[in-house]
């Protein structure tokens, strides 16, 4: 692989952990009540989902054999991020919208 290559492999490699993170440390902060609230799966079952999946994004590189689980991984992170989060904030926000 060139060598400009490999460092956006890198790069990407790590945005997809520092999201997944992100993602995590989201899910551990909200209340409980908030997802069922949200109407979305329970709290438990995201900090599953987004733990799992900062951990397959931090090992299983994004290239290279491991590319389709941090593929699913980084899916199921965008998913809480996309989704899930801006529920949650509105849910908690008492459904305001600007």
């Amino acid at each position: 692989m060139p060598f400009i290559a490999y460092w956006i492999c890198v790069a990407i490699d790590w945005a997809g952990t520092i999201a997944g993170l992100c993602a995590f440390v989201h899910a551990i902060l909200q209340r409980a009540d908030a997802f069922t609230a949200a109407d979305r799966k329970t709290k438990p079952i995201w900090l599953a989902i987004t733990g799992g999946s900062t951990i397959v994004l931090g090992f299983a590189g994004f290239y290279g054999a491991g590319m389709i689980f941090w593929l699913a991984a980084l899916v199921a992170v965008l998913v809480y991020l996309v989704d899930v989060r801006p529920k949650l904030i509105e849910v908690q926000r008492g459904g305001k919208s600007w």
